[in-house]
């Protein structure tokens, strides 16, 4: 009998033990996440009811708030106004206390940007967007390149192992579509994604956006800004953010905090969604992946792929090229900039075919005659002004 209560006893200590472990997590704890609750266009009791609704929900993380005395049951680290507030705040994270924040208002440094994430109205499906507040660069080109590494880096933190990406048709687009692609060339592991729409390719349109054809969504900050507003209060009318988990933690080179940012606007769900994704991403270890990606990205050259790029790669036309005979022009050739349309026709010009520039539904095209688009897609990839993967074969 007595060895009977025994076992049962051990058994019982054995099942509590598991789940105690499972409700501390992998790490053998429980993450701790600091919310900064003055700021907020809809008050504190806002914020902190948010965090309430994380806490109530995250049995692997505890919530710390920082600001004023207030009602809640959550453990509060005392300040008086929002300059302190963000002052204690970058304490208790460098100190330990906290393993990841999530504020408002936040100053990140340059070469800094957040990684916003969202869910996509058409398929219900969550996606990253590349990024949404800071700066990357002062570069566009260099910018959305580095864009696009904050969004892997933030994805495989969270857990997606290889994210697929896509960058937004913007301007500037195939020019950082012809870095990713070199630097993929050099080593650097890239999954591109593919447009839902007929044509494909890596470059997105509109309805990708809605219906989240890729991971990470990469494109330039203001853009990324004004896309988080419209995915996350385009139920509300726009003065409350309802659906997402903010603006996202701010990634960049030899950045060793998690600091999520949210906007003043941001609802209740959004704040305890944003307490989610700051958990998520310090259980995945975030400073870890960063540090990881950024050295695999350097050994395949980013640096010299973006100093290249910031120079006259091609020859510079300083004198108007004379066209050649006129052809009938009905091959296409997708996959330049817009800002470089008219060189791209130009260095043709010059190669002795001819071309003429035009706008298609999926962007700029150059026009050829239908014998000359291979030789023609060839003089415009040497010159830099098309990716090999955009070559037709």
């Amino acid at each position: 009998m007595a060895e009977n209560l025994a076992v049962k006893k051990m058994i019982k200590d054995t099942f509590v033990e598991i789940a105690d472990s499972i409700e501390k997590g992998a790490f053998g704890r429980k993450m701790r996440v600091g919310l900064t609750i003055l700021g907020s266009e809809h008050g504190t009791e806002n914020l902190i009811k948010g965090a309430e609704l994380a806490a109530s929900r995250l049995r692997d993380t505890e919530i710390v708030l920082i600001g004023p005395e207030n009602g809640s049951n959550l453990e509060t680290v005392v300040v008086d106004n929002e300059n302190e507030m963000h002052s204690k705040m970058e304490e208790i994270l460098d100190g330990g206390f906290i393993d990841a924040c999530v504020t408002m208002h936040y100053n990140f440094p340059i070469g800094v940007s957040t990684v916003g994430r969202v869910v996509v109205p058409g398929t219900g499906k969550e996606m990253i967007i590349a990024t949404t507040t800071g700066t990357s660069s002062m570069n566009r080109t260099e910018a959305m390149t580095r864009n696009a590494l904050h969004g892997i880096i933030a994805a495989k933190a969270i857990g997606i192992e290889e994210p697929t990406v896509g960058i937004l048709n913007l301007d500037g687009a195939r020019q950082v579509e012809r870095l990713l692609s070199e630097l993929k060339a050099n080593g650097y592991n890239i999954s591109f994604g593919e447009s839902a729409r007929a044509d494909g390719g890596v470059v997105m349109r509109g309805n990708d956006l809605l219906c989240g054809s890729v991971d990470v969504m990469v494109t330039d900050t203001l853009t990324g800004n004004i896309l988080m507003k419209m995915f996350s209060s385009y139920t509300t009318g726009g003065s409350y953010e309802a659906a997402g988990y903010g603006y996202g933690p701010g990634v960049g080179k030899d950045y060793g905090r998690t600091i999520l940012i949210l906007s003043r606007a941001s609802g209740i769900p959004v704040v305890a969604n944003a307490i989610e994704y700051a958990s998520c991403l310090a259980r995945g270890g975030l400073g870890g992946i960063a540090r990881d990606e950024f050295e695999k990205a350097e050994k395949a050259g980013l640096k010299n792929l973006i100093e290249g790029s910031a120079k006259e790669r091609k020859e510079t036309i300083e004198e108007p090229a004379e066209p050649p005979a006129k052809e009938i022009v009905t091959g296409t050739l997708s996959g330049i900039d817009i800002m470089e349309l008219e060189d791209a026709v130009q260095a043709l010009w010059k190669a002795g075919i001819y071309a003429e520039s035009g706008m298609g539904c999926t962007g700029p095209v150059v026009m050829v005659n239908e014998e000359k688009v291979k030789m023609a897609a060839d003089v415009l990839v040497e010159k830099g002004y098309m990716a090999k993967e955009s070559s037709p074969c």
